[in-house]
């Protein structure tokens, strides 16, 4: 019983890793496609934030993930293989590292946020500039003159505009909440990854023990274990 235990433990964290890879994928077409879409007031924050993600590098690793998880599948029906289950325990090693990397890269950047909406904000259009400031309520990007601000409906003259707070502060801070949120998803990823190895290595124990009480067997001919 307890070595069915271990390899229902196996499949439910081999199905729970390919589950991730699946939401990995999901997530980078999905923002891959409304990156392209125009910018509205309730999009235009979340699309330009979801511009610094490393998308591309996300695809990779649910494909890679998707590998991985197929490897695993002669591993399962085979039940005294060794060789395919360390293949796919190597695998899933360069998964998580993979995943942690793109995490750190996410964290790393959340350490110079201002610099990067600097750069985002220089290289929009005053259009989306506007929508920015009427969804953040604000003026400009440091304040009203630096950059200058937008003329619309939330600043729609000098006077104004200098009362108004740059749109650095609000900015950085829907930006840290939401880099945050991915990045904390990514480690949460690696965590899958990472009990996935543990019953990899698990289950490898148990069918090397298999393995060797079945010689022992044999050598004393009683047949196979």
């Amino acid at each position: 019983m307890a070595r069915d235990n271990i390899l229902l433990g196996y499949v439910m964290m081999d199905i729970l890793f390919v589950v991730s890879g699946g939401l990995l994928i999901i997530f980078a077409l999905t923002t891959q496609a409304q990156a392209k879409e125009e910018f509205t007031k309730t999009t235009v924050v979340r699309d330009l934030l979801l511009s610094m993600c490393p998308l591309n590098a996300a695809i990779g690793n649910a494909v890679l993930v998707f590998l991985t998880f197929l490897i695993s599948v002669p591993a399962m029906v085979m039940p005294m293989t060794r060789g395919w289950l360390k293949f796919h325990g190597y695998m899933t090693v360069i998964c998580a590292i993979f995943t942690l990397v793109i995490g750190l890269d996410i964290w790393f950047e959340t350490l110079k946020t201002r610099k990067n909406l600097s750069d985002i904000w220089v290289s929009q259009p005053a259009a989306t500039q506007s929508l920015l400031q009427q969804v953040l309520d604000c003026c400009g990007y440091a304040n009203s003159t630096s950059p200058p601000f937008v003329v619309d409906s939330t600043c729609p003259n000098a006077l104004v505009a200098a009362a108004q707070v740059g749109c650095v502060t609000p900015f950085s801070k829907e930006a840290n909440n939401f880099l945050d949120l991915v990045f904390t998803g990514a480690f949460g990823i690696v965590g899958i990854d990472v009990a996935l190895i543990l019953a990899t290595a698990m289950l490898l124990k148990d069918r090397k023990e298999k393995e060797r009480y079945r010689f022992i067997d044999e050598k004393n001919g009683q047949g196979a274990f």
